[in-house]
């Protein structure tokens, strides 16, 4: 019996299956993290950009850079503290309700990005 891919379906189809599994929620958790890299990079503009250089000019002043460092690390702190518990409330959410890979989903739903 031929499968979808043209190849045959016999003993090694369930283990296409879970790498074509593993493949497509490896490539939703990249589009994810990179959703979640570009709203960070927009929320840092918008916040700190605006709050730490009131008139844009050739360079920034050493307290522009220090207003937009200490800017930086706090909204990434704070991200990183809103990713923890979100992952943490959708692995509880998950068991709850007797779902599976539910650190797959918690991954995904962050995107599996390195920024927790």
């Amino acid at each position: 019996m031929s499968s979808l891919f043209g190849g045959s379906s016999s003993s090694a189809a369930p283990s296409s299956s879970e790498e074509m599994k593993s493949a497509i929620m490896k490539q939703l958790q990249a589009e994810a993290a990179m959703t979640n890299a570009r709203a960070l990079i927009g929320k840092l503009n918008e916040h700190c950009f605006e709050r730490c250089i009131p008139t844009p000019g050739d360079s920034l002043s050493s307290k522009e850079e220090s207003c937009l460092s200490t800017c930086m690390e706090k909204y990434i702190s704070t991200w990183n503290t809103v990713s923890r518990t979100y992952i943490a409330r959708v692995s509880k959410e998950s068991k709850r309700l007797g779902g599976q890979d539910s650190a797959a989903m918690a991954s995904m739903a962050t995107g599996g990005s390195g920024l927790l």
